[in-house]
């Protein structure tokens, strides 16, 4: 990639996909372009990538004193995942003794020490892989050698005897790729001219006006659709005398896709939302919502009755 075309790094936390754990295909790890303002941080389609999140099966192994190297296999492509070990795995038991040790507290009844011993074994043997395994693992991405690998922050085996962990994957990754990874990070400033040009931000500030002076709690779409049919009647028209005219959308259907986007924009934003998805389109104010409120009241106060939340104000009095 080009230097002149990567963004500055003060505005890469503008971009969501920075501070989350990328599900990219191993493929396309490979084969980021690394930043030339700050190591360590790679671009895909112009989005600052420093985290990844990978599935696939082990295809190699390689074990030292303080942690294991997988290769690891998701279809795309095969990428190194260094994972160190825990102190649970670098101390390894005697079965046999620990089992005479905790005998009698078992025949007893229930023996914590035991139960805590059998947690343990489960976490190691989660940690511990082999080839054909399944395996998730969580980290940055680093350059080591030439050589691009993943340094494993979290991983563990995923049991899937029906293969469904891997199909709903399979089925996530795709809708990721053209809602979030395949469109380029390109910021948009609000300047005065742009935010004047858009019609779906004008259609957003006049609900939201109406929704505040009319103190509106719920609505459905064709009670709110007649305050934009102004903004699709001042459209200035493109074609000239000499042009042959255009069949295009008509005014309602324009006032209808006008509509969606801008109720679209408010359900992102969190100033409406729909309790039920039903073709009775019913959309709640989240400010005007009293059930909503009581809800929230509700959890805050039994939250407040926490132990850390009472001894904390207990000593500020």
């Amino acid at each position: 990639m080009d230097p002149a075309e990567e963004p500055p790094s003060m505005l890469w936390g503008l971009d969501p996909i920075f501070s989350a754990f990328a599900r990219l295909y191993v493929r396309d790890i490979l084969e980021m372009t690394e930043s030339t303002q700050v190591p360590g941080i790679y671009f895909y389609n112009l989005h600052p990538i420093y985290k990844v999140d990978v599935l696939g099966i082990v295809v190699s192994k390689r074990e030292r004193d303080d942690f294991f190297c997988y290769g690891v296999d998701d279809g795309t492509g095969v990428i190194n995942c260094l994972c160190w070990k825990s102190d649970l795995l670098k101390k390894e038991e005697n079965p046999s003794k620990s089992g005479a040790e905790h005998c009698d507290g078992a025949q007893g009844g229930f023996d914590p020490v035991a139960e805590l011993k059998k947690l343990k074994q489960a976490q190691q043997q989660r940690c511990h892989l082999e080839i054909g395994e399944l395996l998730r693992v969580r980290g940055p991405v680093k350059t080591s050698r030439q050589q691009r690998e993943i340094m494993a922050s979290t991983y563990y085996k995923v049991n899937d005897p029906v293969m469904a962990v891997q199909i709903a994957w399979m089925t996530e990754v795709p809708q990721l790729y053209r809602q979030c990874y395949d469109k380029p990070f390109k910021l948009q400033p609000k300047t005065e001219g742009n935010f004047v040009d858009n019609p779906v931000a004008k259609s957003t500030n006049i609900l939201k006006d109406f929704f505040k002076q009319k103190s509106v709690s719920r609505f459905r779409p064709y009670d709110v659709q007649d305050l934009l049919q102004p903004l699709i009647s001042s459209q200035p028209q493109t074609a000239s005398a000499d042009q042959e005219p255009v069949a295009g959308p008509s005014g309602c259907q324009q006032l209808r896709q006008l509509l969606k986007e801008a109720l679209q924009v408010l359900q992102d934003e969190g100033v409406v939302y729909r309790k039920v998805k039903s073709q009775d389109e019913v959309y709640h104010v989240t400010e005007q919502d009293k059930d909503l409120l009581i809800a929230i009241k509700d959890i805050i106060k039994e939250d407040s009755k926490r132990e850390k939340f009472v001894s904390s104000s207990s000593c500020r009095c």
